[in-house]
């Protein structure tokens, strides 16, 4: 397992830490899962790696989760930070903390976003289209 101090929050991929509930609730809101049922959201966090970001005063501030072979891609997707935190450093913290990580050194990295597409050109990602980004291998 991994983890990693930032001072007021830290990251980790250790999915006994997630808050699934706060999870759950932030998607619900999303654009891009709005109309996805709870049961489905926990179903895809138990098969996926996922990476959550805590507070000591908040809990849950952020998330993320990976979709992979293990050995040629992965799909980055899921991606959020609450908004009380976002502009603090918090979800580019997180992207870096997911792509260099060492299991994912050497895959094809892919992602869809409709507004954050500067944050992940900063990763290496390139846009594929108007949504979608790829990441090469590293």
């Amino acid at each position: 397992m991994r983890h990693a101090d930032y001072g007021d929050y830290f990251i980790s991929d250790d999915k006994r830490r997630l808050d699934e509930d706060t999870i759950v609730a932030f998607l619900s809101r999303s654009y891009w899962a709005d109309k996805r049922s709870a049961e489905r959201t926990l179903k895809s966090i138990a098969n996926s790696r996922c990476y959550g970001v805590f507070a000591a005063d908040r809990g849950q501030i952020g998330f993320a989760r990976v979709i992979t072979d293990g050995a040629t891609m992965y799909y980055l997707c899921d991606v959020f930070v609450d908004e009380a935190w976002r502009g603090k450093g918090v979800g580019k913290n997180l992207v870096a903390f997911i792509v260099e990580a060492e299991e994912h050194q050497g895959m094809s990295g892919l992602l869809a976003t409709k507004d954050a597409h500067g944050l992940y050109e900063s990763y290496g990602f390139v846009r594929d289209s108007e949504a979608y980004m790829r990441r090469p291998p590293q």
